[in-house]
């Protein structure tokens, strides 16, 4: 394992991070205070509890999945798509490098970005209401493994997307509708009986579920089940990424 190709490629994606830590920093803030004021203040003064959790404390972890996803999306595939875009993609290639060092330096820098917008989402929900956490170990895994998951399908993306329309196709479409719907603002227990079957086809259910359980310990779908989605998808993702580069897919072309 070369160790320094991806220290490379991994710093150099945190930089391009680091020179807008204010925007990075204070959009998650500013986003996180308005949500807490639209929906703790306008719908948290007509739903007292949720699952026996206040509203507010009720919405946080899907808060959180809602930025980390998406944010995890967006680096991910603005990391790899760059490169293809300006064409140093080929001098990566030809590099004395593997595909795995290459994943693992765009993949680690985008799951480390988003997972510090999760932890700041938190830390800033944490002024609003009091966020029990009933299990903090489970919550740390579910968090790291939501971030590396979604780096991943976003890295995917990058090397799928033509243009910087494409970019945000499948973020803005698909993946952030799955979000709302799949239980980040509400227990999919309040919907009526046929929605919530139907929402059980929904794959993002069982992360926030899961995610939930975390802080409050109480879950829409088994603990089990959760794990199982996310361990699935993360190893679906890993798959697609070693077809990828094994046959050249929007890569060498």
């Amino acid at each position: 394992m070369n160790w320094t190709a991806v220290w490379a490629i991994y710093a150099s994606e945190m930089v391009r991070f680091f020179r807008t830590i204010a925007q990075s920093f204070i959009s998650p803030v500013i986003s996180t205070s308005l949500y807490f004021v639209v929906f703790g203040a306008a719908i948290g003064s007509r739903i007292d509890q949720v699952e026996g959790v206040s509203y507010g404390a009720f919405i946080v972890p899907g808060l959180i999945m809602l930025s980390v996803m998406t944010q995890a999306l967006s680096n991910a595939s603005f990391g790899i798509y760059f490169p293809k875009f300006i064409g140093t993609i080929y001098e990566l290639l030809s590099a004395p490098i593997s595909f795995l060092e290459i994943v693992l330096g765009y993949v680690g820098a985008a799951a480390t970005k988003a997972l510090f917008i999760g932890v700041v989402i938190l830390v800033t929900a944490s002024l609003f209401v009091d966020v029990p956490i009933a299990h903090p170990g489970a919550m740390v895994l579910f968090l790291v493994l939501t971030c590396l998951s979604f780096s991943l399908f976003g890295f995917i993306i990058g090397i799928w997307a033509g243009n910087f329309e494409q970019l945000q196709l499948i973020p803005l479409l698909v993946v952030t509708p799955l979000v709302f719907l799949g239980g980040s603002f509400y227990s999919i227990s309040m919907l009526p009986p046929i929605w919530q079957k139907i929402t059980l086809f929904n794959p993002v259910v069982y992360l926030i579920s899961g995610f939930r359980w975390s802080f409050f310990g109480t879950a829409d779908v088994p603990i089990g089940l959760s794990l199982l989605a996310i361990g699935g998808f993360t190893a679906l993702c890993l798959g697609a990424i070693w077809w990828i580069f094994k046959t050249g897919w929007r890569i060498r072309s």
